[in-house]
This record gives C-alpha cells, structure tokens and sequence, in this order.
C-alpha cells in the first residue's frame, strides 16, 4: 500500500510548505498552515473531459464570432457585468452571510425563461429552495434544482440535463475525489473550481459561482479563485439598512467602475433605477453639517449625502471617525481646513458619515465634506437646494473634476438650485443649457464666503 503524502497549504493565500510554519511567508497571516493529503490522479484513472482537439492557430488567422450576451433580465447586473452573461464566462459572487447572494442568483435563475438553466445547492435542501421560490413569487419550468456537493456527480447530472445556464451555491461546499481533503480547503476549492472553468470554456456555458467570504471581507480560498473566474462581484451592504450593492472588482468582460443598486424586501431583491432619491435624506429641518454631493460610479451619475458632526474634544486627543468615506482622506481635508483656511479643528471631534451605507471612493464629493464640516463647525445649516462637485487640493484649491456635465444634468433633474464646482471647469462647459444655478470657486475660502458670507 502506498504512503499517503501529505503537504500543508496556507488557508489565505494556498501557498505550500513540507512542513507546518506559524507564519506564511507570501501573506504574512499567522497560524493559517493546514495539513492536507495530496492525491495525485493515477494514469488509468477516468477523466471528466475529453482530449482536447484544439490546436495551434496563427493570431490573424482566428476569427472574432462576438457571441451575443445573456441578459440576466436585471439591468443593474446586466449593468455590472458589461452587459450580460457572456456565453463561456466563470462568474464569482462574494458577499457577507445573509446579505443575499443566494436569493439574487435564484431570482435571475428563475426570471430566464427562455434558458434551461441548473440550480444547485450544497447549502440547501430542494424544499427550501422551493420555499424561496415561493417567497420570490415567480414560476419557471426550465429551472432544474439539484443537491449535490460531489463535483464528479455534478457533471453526471450536467451531461444529462444539458442547462444553458449553471448556478453553484457555494464554491465552497464542493469537493472532488481527486483531493483527499475536507471541503472548503484550498486545494479543494482550486481544484473544483478549475474544472468548472475548463467545463464552461470547452461548453460555452456560464458559470455563476457564490463565494464565501473571511472575516476580512475578503472571498474565502486562495487567491488563485479570483485569478481562475473571469468575474469577481462583490454584493456590498448593512444588514440594519435594506440597499444592497453589486460591485464589480474584476471583469474580463467590461468595466470595473460599475454600480448596481438593490432594495431588499419581502418578495425579494427590487433594483433600483434612481439612487440619488433613495440616498438623500427628506427633512423639512433646517440641519446643520449635512450637504449633497454629485458623485459618479461607472456611467451613473447619482446624490448622495454627507453629514458631519464636529464637537468639543472631551479628552485630550481628538477624534476621527468616518462611515462610508476614506479615514486618511478625511484627515488630509482637515489639515486643509486647519493650514489653508484657518479653522481651528485640533481640538474638535469629527465625525463624518455617509447617508445610505455606501462606501464612496469618488474625490468629487470633498467639497461636499468640508461643506459639511463647516456647516457643522459654525452650526449654521446649508440650503437644501445646493449641491456641491469638487476635489480638495492640499494647497486649499479647488480642482477640476471629470464629467461634469452629468453631474450637473443629475442635479437640475432632482430640483436643485444651485451647484458649487471648480472654476477650472469652466472650459468646455456650455453653462447656457442649464437652467440650475452654477456657481465656481478656485478655493476653500469661496466655498465659505459663498455659503455663509
């Protein structure tokens, strides 16, 4: 009988070692070394696949056939993706537990009709699946549900229904004979994942894969998953609001700058096609420390709302806090406003959040923050009907920022009077087609003399 060889992988990153080692030296995590039976497949073993007829071909000499895309009939995921499902492609999904990965790929597996398409579960039984379904008010009778977590019988079943469509929840509850290891292992993961990828290039099939995540926020498994998919999407939102947000940090496919917008609810996930209205508070008070900002994901142009807080420092050192925006850009503002401006914020707390629980990388929205903080600091409200589209430079001037034009567009729509943006977009910008109010600044001081006087 032949010795069973053993290796450890690292949980994070899949990197191998002979032996166990505290510390990965390609990650630098600490105690993630898990020991792990390497099972090499045996030449008379059976295979999944057929050989390969494919040969070498001369770059000129290959034809570009552009398949069309499946829509998802979702315009925000068709938004994510590039524009569909592109026949072929390995699509990960990654979010928190409960966020709902599983009911928003259901939901799209049951709205395509015209497609056979493969469901399968090794999280769920059928019957809470139909449950779901159920819930989700929608009926398709070419949807297939199968509860299976062996990835060879997977394909029997595969072969057998012939679906257009494939849906695996979750990459993670798999495992395959040819890896003696516990699902949910790297070497585990790797390997089911591989031969789905190979399954969908040599079928033309998709692939939607749901993905769990660490405590990290990162997807679980090596690294080498999101390098084998040729999508990774992020589902993104609080469980305490109802908003659910699809980001894309990997498409071979399209852009990476996309956004799609969802409303969880009782029959399931609601897109939604105006944000801006979702995302701006609707008070009658006048408040202080509040102010919209035009801000841009992708091609969509939406508001949002920035609201500040800044009090008495109760102990010596201030505080910095800020949701939804970056914490060392909030600091860079606040020198800013300290060094160029001469507000006093060294001893003052500052709190910054955004409304909605969306996370904002965009710089056009910090003139939208320090309107924030300056409203606050002074306790003097801003009018509801300005919004604010500008980056802060650390010489205190206001920088320029792209698509202007949209932004402004998206504010006139929403009923807004008058808009703040740099006077160094002025060039090219036709402000004759706009009826809202256009206001420049080429400094934080106008910013305040124009706000408060």
């Amino acid at each position: 009988m032949a010795k069973t060889k053993t290796a450890f992988f690292c949980q994070n990153c899949g990197t191998q070692s002979p032996k166990w080692i505290g510390k990965c030296p390609s990650c630098n995590e600490w105690n993630t070394f898990v020991e792990e039976i390497i099972h090499k497949e045996t030449p008379n073993s059976p295979t999944i696949f057929k050989k390969s007829n494919s040969s070498p071909k001369l770059i000129n000499e290959i034809s570009l056939s552009e398949e069309a895309r499946i829509s998802t009939q979702s315009a925000e995921l068709d938004r994510v993706l590039g524009g569909g499902l592109v026949p072929g492609s390995v699509i990960l999904i990654g979010g928190e537990p409960g966020i709902g990965k599983s009911t928003l790929l259901l939901q799209i597996t049951i709205n395509l009709k015209k497609y056979k398409s493969l469901y399968i579960s090794g999280e769920e039984s059928a019957q809470q699946i139909k449950l779901r379904a159920d819930r989700l008010g929608i009926h398709n009778n070419n949807c297939f549900v199968l509860n299976e977590t062996r990835i060879e019988d997977i394909f029997l079943h595969i072969e057998n229904v012939n679906p257009d469509i494939i849906v695996i929840d979750s990459i993670q509850t798999l495992h395959t004979d040819r890896v003696e290891s516990s699902p949910g292992s790297v070497s585990q993961v790797r390997e089911c994942t591989a031969l789905l990828q190979r399954y969908s290039k040599e079928s033309s099939k998709p692939v939607l894969l749901i993905g769990h995540i660490n405590k990290d926020g990162n997807i679980a498994g090596p690294k080498v998953l999101e390098h084998i998919v040729d999508t990774v999407i992020q589902f993104e939102g609080d469980t305490n609001y109802m908003y659910r947000i699809l980001r894309s940090t990997k498409n071979r496919f399209g852009s990476t700058s996309e956004l799609g917008i969802f409303e969880m609810q009782n029959s399931g996930l609601r897109e939604v096609t105006n944000p801006s209205e979702l995302l701006l508070s609707h008070h009658d008070e006048e408040l202080s420390g509040t102010a919209v900002a035009a801000t841009i994901e992708g091609i969509r142009p939406f508001l949002i709302e920035v609201q500040a807080l800044v009090s008495s420092a109760v102990y010596g050192t201030p505080q910095r806090s800020s949701t939804g925006f970056d914490l060392r850009r909030l600091g860079m503002l606040l020198a800013v406003l300290e060094k160029r401006a001469g507000f006093r914020l060294a001893t003052k707390d500052v709190f910054l959040n955004i409304a909605g629980g969306i996370k904002v990388e965009d710089p056009a929205i910090d003139l939208a923050v320090i309107s924030a903080i300056l409203s606050s600091g002074q306790d003097t409200h801003i009018d509801k009907d300005i919004c604010f589209a500008g980056e802060v430079g650390l010489s205190g001037e206001i920088r320029p920022v792209n698509r202007i034009d949209q932004r402004i567009s998206e504010a006139e729509k929403l009923g807004f009077k008058q808009i703040f943006i740099s006077k160094y977009n002025k060039k090219g910008l036709d402000s004759s087609k706009f009826k809202i109010n256009i206001a420049f600044a080429g400094k934080v001081e106008d910013i305040f003399r124009g706000l408060f006087g």
